[in-house]
């Protein structure tokens, strides 16, 4: 059933987003009806072009609509050449302190520069860099963090917050605008959740560019989860957000696959198979949590939108099954019930049961493709 059925007898699941115009990150259209894009970073030497290929190729299968690089020196701009030509997905160049960085990159045929304004360099190189932009059909992501707000903001304000945050994002508008310069999106992010969702709801407010979301440093992988889940969710529930970056310290794939459950969670995305299940307990009709484990592995080949079932007894399992494509809910005598289409179907013992569910999921996607390509 699509978003639309569906909201026109639950609209309590509907969220209204935001305008934003529209821009594009290479092949991406960002903002505007566009899909929500999923991006993450490389944490590889950008100078290590194969190790730093391989990551954004394993970010791109996990989903990554677009992949950061980071451009430090003048031997990683020569080096981003070689790899948005081998990257299957757009590439944003990211740059600090040199604003020459910039112009490189752009030459090398980065998608999109990642500039942030409190380290960047004064209006003249910033004009500098948009001209390099324009010149190689880049667009730009303004990027305030409020780790590096710009000096004379820290004595204003006295210390980071959302107010400082939304001038600074204001003041390189201005200045991308006043070059006659749109193709850009906006981000302002804080390690603190408060902050990063206060700057961000008031930047929303006072501009119609798409907003890139992210809390940056969020911590590791289950800490900055939830941080990011909090934070982005929260936004996103608003209506707020049209690109999402998940920071954890852990692989990029583990940033992208977060971001794609944020999204899948709030119905704006879909993308593979969604996994309902229950923590288990005594009830349990077999090993839930293992089998929970096995099937995210098996099935990570999955890319067609769908749901799963998977539930230890009786009490919630056929309602749960009754809402999935595939379900299956544990018994007793060593077996379960399988549901499709949120029917009972049929019993299969529990030693056969993976294999059977995974045969089952691959059939079903099958069918939903082959259902997509006939209304075509």
């Amino acid at each position: 059933m699509s978003d639309a059925a569906l909201h026109a007898f639950r609209p309590w699941r509907l969220i209204e987003r935001r305008k934003s115009r529209q821009i594009m990150v290479g092949n991406v259209p960002v903002g505007g009806d566009a899909p929500i894009s999923v991006q993450t970073m490389t944490n590889t030497l950008t100078t290590d072009v194969a190790a730093t290929v391989a990551q954004v190729q394993a970010a791109a299968e996990a989903g990554a609509d677009i992949v950061r690089v980071s451009v430090p020196d003048e031997a990683s701009s020569k080096a981003l050449r070689e790899i948005v030509r081998e990257s299957p997905v757009p590439i944003v160049a990211d740059i600090h302190f040199h604003y020459r960085r910039g112009i490189e990159a752009a030459e090398a045929g980065a998608a999109c520069l990642r500039i942030n304004p409190g380290n960047i360099g004064d209006k003249t190189r910033v004009r500098e860099v948009i001209s390099a932009a324009r010149d190689h059909g880049c667009s730009i992501r303004i990027g305030v963090n409020a780790g590096s707000l710009e000096r004379h903001l820290l004595e204003k304000y006295g210390e980071p917050c959302p107010d400082a945050m939304i001038e600074s994002g204001l003041d390189h508008i201005r200045i991308l605008e006043d070059n006659d310069f749109r193709e850009y999106k906006i981000s302002c992010k804080a390690s603190d959740v408060f902050m990063a969702a206060a700057a961000y709801q008031g930047l929303a407010e006072q501009t119609d560019a798409p907003i890139h979301l992210g809390i940056t440093e969020a911590g590791g992988l289950v800490s900055g989860t939830i941080k990011s889940a909090i934070g982005l969710g929260n936004l996103l529930w608003m209506g707020i957000g049209d690109t999402v970056r998940v920071s954890l310290s852990a692989d990029p794939v583990e940033e992208v696959r977060v971001g794609y459950e944020i999204l899948k969670s709030l119905g704006l995305r879909h993308r593979g198979v969604n996994i309902i299940s229950c923590p288990s307990c005594a009830r349990q009709g077999f090993d839930v949590i293992a089998t929970v484990e096995t099937l995210e592995k098996r099935l990570e080949h999955i890319k067609t939108p769908m749901s799963l079932s998977i539930i230890g007894c009786v009490v919630n399992g056929p309602g749960e099954a009754l809402m999935t494509d595939v379900g299956f809910t544990g018994g007793g005598n060593g077996a379960g019930m399988v549901y499709l289409a949120g029917k009972q179907s049929h019993k299969m013992t529990n030693a056969q049961m993976v294999d059977h569910i995974v045969e089952q999921v691959e059939a079903r996607a099958a069918q939903i493709e082959a259902q997509k390509q006939a209304a075509e």
